[in-house]
């Protein structure tokens, strides 16, 4: 049977009530970084890369490029080698060395906040912008990475397969306080409970309330 827009939404809540009790609401970023332009470079060294192989990067990266002005005027074949293990190597450095030229020269050296002006510079997709308005504007914004595109889809709340159409559907069933930690909250879940290999459904918290979790136990 269809469920109701009504019983969606009583659903919904219910599921951001124990992800709040059992994560609690404060913001986490799992990208280590002291600045804004320092984020901005971690996430675009994050895609298809983990947030635990980026950190190890950034701790070298950061202390041998101190600088946006250090960055803009790295040497491409060195940079590349430096950030050589998160793979895509090669976009990915010529990308972030395009984009600290950009923020000197268009932006004083500081990250926009604007999607327009985000998603404009070299090697930012939504995806990374919204990761930047969220963390370090504070503007409500839905990142959509493989953990929240898999899990919103067995949670029944999306049923696009594109994470920008998976973003606008998620911002139509969340309610605007929690869509940044959505996210967070999800990621969590997702590398703990509800692994994309071998999802635990059985001592998942939500199970009651999650199609895929109710189909596994052949209710």
């Amino acid at each position: 049977m269809k469920e109701s827009k009504k019983d969606r939404d009583a659903r919904v809540l219910r599921i951001l009530a124990e992800l709040d009790r059992q994560y609690g609401t404060e913001y986490r970023c799992y990208l280590n970084h002291e600045t804004d332009w320092q984020l901005l470079f971690a996430v675009i060294m994050s895609a298809q890369c983990t947030d635990a192989r980026v950190n190890i990067v950034t701790e070298t990266l950061f202390k041998k490029y101190p600088t946006l002005q250090a960055f803009a005027d790295a040497d491409l074949k060195e940079f590349e080698q430096d950030i050589h293990s998160t793979g895509f190597y090669h976009n990915k450095a010529k990308n972030i060395i395009a984009c600290a030229k950009v923020l000197i020269d268009q932006y004083g050296g500081k990250v926009p906040s604007s999607i327009e002006e985000l998603t404009a510079l070299p090697g930012v997709g939504r995806k990374t912008a919204n990761v930047i308005r969220g963390n370090i504007y504070n503007e409500p914004s839905v990142v959509v990475d493989t953990h929240v595109k898999r899990i919103s889809r067995k949670l029944g709340l999306v049923t696009s397969e594109d994470p920008v159409k998976i973003e606008f559907e998620l911002m139509k069933v969340l309610p605007k306080d929690h869509w940044i930690l959505w996210n967070i909250d999800i990621i969590t879940l997702g590398r703990t409970i509800c692994e994309a290999r071998k999802p635990k459904c059985g001592e998942c918290f939500l199970r009651n309330d999650c199609p895929s979790a109710k189909l596994a136990a052949g209710e």
